[in-house]
């Protein structure tokens, strides 16, 4: 019935090809386009960090992908205390506007610090010779612990490159995105907004491999090697884009939200919001808020199960890559390859699938999509990978190496999951934020940002180090990895049938009704703040 009514409510808005491809009314223009484009070079940074972060890591010459769980765990998760709690304290003496810059300027100032002077000085700054005695008293299990530790420049270029991710993508904008957006605009909106995501996945692919082929003049004459030649360009790109994001937010923030049309509560500058008395929650009362409710308890599952599984996958994805394409500059590559692939997926399922699936097949349907793709694609990548011994027969039958097949199912799970991440899986975690009310919201947000994201990212680095020790490589635990990855995939679906049921009840009239009040305006400065607190306590 609510579906059929949201139908008839859209039909009447927007012609039929307008409502299918772009269900938006021209006033609300003004608040649409710039946030795409500021999610479109938010995300471009970071398509263009990610395939670096893991070159620089995984094909290191005593390193391999059993670093990643390690770093996720010893370095990532420190690291994300001390960046949270500056970012705490700036939240509790600036307004959100000084806070957003501020953050942004110090990712980019680290990236052109390495590029002009931590790369270039690599081979001096690395710890190589204590490494060395290190590796000789741990056990063969603990080797990505000790290439984390030799390579400590490469692991900090990974941890801030990951944190771009975690800190500026989810905590800012979308803490940001949710605050501003109501439940009929989040229908219409949130299946857009991955097209600026994905398109910069587009650009980021093919312009990175541009670059790292043919562009390394481009330079400056301190490098050597053409990887570091290649890279200092990319990260000049970065640096450059995300000048260009500050220069956007600061239209959007100074002009566009001072229109009573788009916002009903900014009759007010987001500077004056951040003047007024701030709520702050502690890591107690987020948690206890996590517990009890279910309705939040059922998105805290949903997210921890997506990135427990995203991180088994990826790390022994990105080992068989490494084992097909050793050389950095090939595997970076072969990396941005997939980034382009995936932007291109991630694009097509923006503008057709994400926003009419939520609109026409309802909210359960849509969430059920992401699980179900890396459920099909996960049992083609462990099956060609338990037939890598019959090496003869595999490639007799496909033509291909089983090392082959193994990448590419691994890869199409990699560019079907994180196209169905970016759009499906995005908005559909977004808009169960969107009918709680302003103080539950933040709270909610708080919780499932600040404290279920970096819990599941460490709880599948956790279960690799479980198994690494014991196992002593990244092959012999794959048995053990793939048990744990269903399960996994069981619960997670079980979780959006439960969270469907109370998203329906939510979202009835009867019930949207108390929750379509206007937010608190001082809910997008405290939604930061309140994210970061659940990190860094």
């Amino acid at each position: 019935m609510a579906i059929q009514e949201n139908q008839q409510t859209f039909s009447t808005s927007f012609s039929k090809l307008r409502g299918f491809l772009w269900p938006i009314h021209r006033h609300e223009y003004k608040k649409l386009i710039p946030m795409l484009f500021i999610f479109f070079f938010l995300s471009l940074d970071y398509n263009i960090l990610r395939p670096m972060k893991d070159t620089l890591v995984v094909t290191a010459e005593h390193s391999g992908a059993d670093v990643i769980p390690f770093i996720k765990v010893w370095a990532m998760f420190p690291m994300s205390v001390v960046l949270t709690y500056i970012f705490i304290r700036l939240s509790n003496r600036f307004s959100t506007e000084t806070v957003f810059y501020t953050i942004l300027s110090t990712f980019l100032c680290y990236f052109a610090l390495f590029a002009l002077f931590l790369y270039p000085a690599r081979e001096q700054l690395h710890a190589h010779a204590s490494a060395n005695t290190l590796q000789q008293f741990l056990p063969e299990g603990m080797k990505g612990f000790v290439a984390m530790y030799r390579y400590w420049i490469f692991t900090s270029f990974y941890v801030m490159a990951e944190l771009w991710g975690n800190i500026i993508l989810f905590l800012l904008f979308w803490g940001f995105a949710n605050q501003i957006t109501k439940i009929d605009e989040a229908k219409r909106f949130y299946g857009l907004f991955g097209v600026g995501t994905n398109l910069s996945g587009i650009v980021a692919g093919p312009l990175s491999i541009i670059v790292t082929q043919y562009f390394t003049s481009l330079a400056t004459f301190s490098f050597k090697d053409d990887w570091g030649k290649s890279m200092s360009a990319l990260l000049a790109i970065v640096v450059l884009c995300g000048f260009i994001t500050m220069a956007i937010f600061y239209w959007l923030t100074r002009v566009a939200m001072k229109d009573p049309r788009l916002m009903a509560h900014a009759h007010e500058s987001v500077e004056e919001q951040t003047k007024k008395e701030k709520k702050k929650f502690s890591m107690r009362e987020n948690i206890r808020f996590l517990t009890t409710s279910r309705y939040v308890l059922y998105i805290a599952v949903i997210v921890i199960a997506y990135n427990v599984i995203i991180n088994l996958v990826e790390v022994l994805w990105k080992q068989e890559v490494r084992e097909l394409h050793p050389d950095p500059v090939a595997y970076n590559t072969y990396m941005n390859e997939i980034t382009t692939i995936t932007g291109i997926l991630a694009t097509a399922t923006s503008l057709f699938i994400a926003g009419n699936a939520i609109r026409r097949c309802g909210w359960t349907f849509t969430a059920l999509i992401t699980p179900i793709i890396l459920l099909i694609t996960s049992i083609g990548f462990f099956g060609f990978f338990f037939a890598k011994g019959h090496h003869d027969l595999i490639t007799a039958l496909f033509g291909m190496s089983p090392l082959a097949l193994v990448v590419l199912f691994g890869s199409a799970q990699n560019c079907l999951s994180r196209a169905a991440k970016y759009t499906v899986f995005d908005a559909t975690k977004e808009m169960t934020f969107v009918p709680l009310s302003a103080k539950d919201k933040v709270k909610a947000k708080a919780a499932i940002d600040g404290i279920c994201n970096r819990l599941g990212k460490s709880g599948g680095s956790v279960i690799y180090q479980a198994l690494l020790i014991p196992c002593g490589s990244i092959t012999a635990s794959v048995p053990y990895v793939g048990i744990c990855l269903f399960a996994v995939i069981a619960l997670w679906m079980v979780a959006v049938q439960g969270l469907g049921r109370k998203f329906q009840e939510l979202t009835t009239p009867t019930a949207n009704s108390e929750n379509e009040r206007e937010p608190d305006p001082q809910t997008v400065h405290s939604t930061l703040e309140s994210g970061a607190a659940a990190v860094a306590m």
